[in-house]
């Protein structure tokens, strides 16, 4: 699969990666690559799409993405850097036998969940601190404080990334196609956002695009713009708490409340007005 085919670099003989990103936004291209990825977000909030699905993300949150998963962070400019410590490392990154040892036994669940991606359900202060702590060690400190790290995370309450269906090739050009698109939408989803337009970003018919964008990506076009607008409607409700109901949803580009209640009770189980109250 091939979706910016991005090569982590890697010093000869490293198995483990350990790289810091800090700037106005985070690498903003559709990717992916063999590693499995662990990120700790250290500042920054914004939205990632990863295989099938969007989430937000914010100070603290922490997510392992499987390898082979297109994903992309989408920062939130104008607060600041973001900023982001991640691992990078195979399940054969020490041999192709190590974690089928006894003793890794119980992190047989830790790369089953991996496949499909997943998120800590709350923020942990000692997982934050094993992400901040081994980016200045030697390599062997190093290792096994990554030990320590994948042992704390297996035992903590985990979300589901993504229902991404392994293999799916996509080739440099539809790769770009699907980036373009994405840019679009996270740069105008509260405005009226027409079939018409976005297939012209594509360079297709409606109807071709349609079918090309559900193949890759399991998801109807509209259904992923009303993901994304959820998951603003979310940041909204989180981080302005001075806003209603409804002007959430004027800004998060729902032209209507009603439309807005049913859309939101369908992606997270609960109406925006209970969401917000167990926020406060």
């Amino acid at each position: 699969m091939k979706v910016y085919a991005f090569k982590i670099p890697k010093k000869p003989k490293e198995n483990i990666v350990v790289q810091r990103d800090k700037g106005p936004v985070f690498f903003d291209k559709l990717h992916q690559h063999e590693e499995i990825q662990i990120s700790q977000i250290i500042n920054g909030k914004g939205k990632l799409i990863v295989g099938d699905s969007i989430h937000s993300f914010e100070n603290g949150d922490f997510f392992v993405i499987g390898g082979g998963i297109p994903h992309l962070f989408k920062s939130i400019e104008g607060d600041g850097d973001s900023h982001m410590v991640s691992l990078f490392f195979t399940k054969n990154s020490f041999g192709p036998s190590f974690f089928e040892n006894q003793e890794m036994y119980e992190l047989r669940s830790f790369f089953t969940l991996s496949e499909a991606g997943f998120k800590l359900v709350s923020k942990n202060s000692m997982v934050q601190n094993y992400m901040e702590d081994i980016i200045s060690m030697d390599d062997f400190s190093k290792f096994i404080c990554f030990l320590q790290l994948l042992k704390e995370v297996n035992t903590l309450k985990k979300i589901k990334l993504s229902n991404f269906v392994h293999p799916k090739e996509i080739s440099n050009d539809h790769g770009e196609r699907l980036r373009s698109v994405f840019d679009f939408v996270m740069k105008n989803f509260s405005q009226k956002i027409e079939l018409d337009t976005v297939s012209e970003l594509a360079h297709m018919t409606p109807n071709a695009f349609c079918r090309f964008f559900k193949q890759r990506t399991n998801k109807t076009f509209f259904k992923f713009l009303i993901e994304v607008r959820v998951e603003h409607s979310c940041q909204l409700l989180l981080h302005n708490k001075d806003l209603s109901v409804v002007d959430v949803a004027n800004l998060s580009g729902f032209n209507s409340i009603s439309n807005f209640n049913r859309k939101f009770k369908e992606i997270k189980g609960i109406n925006p007005l209970k969401f917000a109250k167990q926020l406060n």
